[in-house]
C-alpha cells in the first residue's frame, strides 16, 4: 500500500520491449538467446505473424518486436542486467564482436555496458 492508501497500481513487471529491424528475428536470437543466454519463447500465435521474438529471463521477458521503420535507439535508454562475474560477461561480449562501454561503480554495484547489434544499450551490473 502506498501512504495515500490506494495501493499499487501494478503487481509486477512482466515485459519490456525494444525494436529491432523487420526481418533481425535471427539475429536477434543470435545475440540474446546465444550470446546472453536468455531462453528464447515462442510467440502466441496470435502474433507470431507480426514477427519480432520474445525472451526470457528469470520471471522478466523481453520482447523484441519487429519494425520496418527501426531507428537508431536511445543512447540513455537500456536495459540492467545483474550477473555473478563481470569479467566473464565482458569475454564473452567482446567476443561476440559486442561494443562495450566502462561505466562508473554506483554504490552496491560494479558495472559496465555493452551493446546489442541493434545499438540498444544494456547495463551488466554486479553486486558489490
Amino acid at each position: 500500500m502506498t501512504d495515500d492508501g490506494r495501493g499499487h497500481l501494478a503487481n509486477r513487471l512482466h515485459h519490456v520491449q525494444i525494436d529491432i529491424p523487420k526481418g533481425a528475428e535471427e539475429k536477434a536470437r543470435a545475440f540474446y538467446a546465444g550470446v546472453l543466454g536468455l531462453e528464447s519463447l515462442d510467440k502466441p500465435d496470435e502474433l507470431a505473424g507480426r514477427g519480432g521474438c520474445w525472451f526470457r529471463l528469470g520471471d522478466i521477458e523481453i520482447h523484441a518486436g519487429a519494425d520496418p521503420e527501426f531507428k537508431t535507439p536511445s543512447p540513455k535508454a537500456h536495459l540492467a542486467l545483474v550477473i555473478d562475474d563481470l569479467e566473464k560477461a565482458r569475454r564473452i561480449l567482446a567476443d561476440s564482436g559486442a561494443r562495450l562501454e566502462t561505466a562508473i561503480s554506483i554504490p552496491g554495484f560494479d558495472r559496465f555496458y555493452a551493446y546489442d547489434p541493434f545499438g540498444h544499450r544494456i547495463e551488466f551490473m554486479k553486486p558489490t
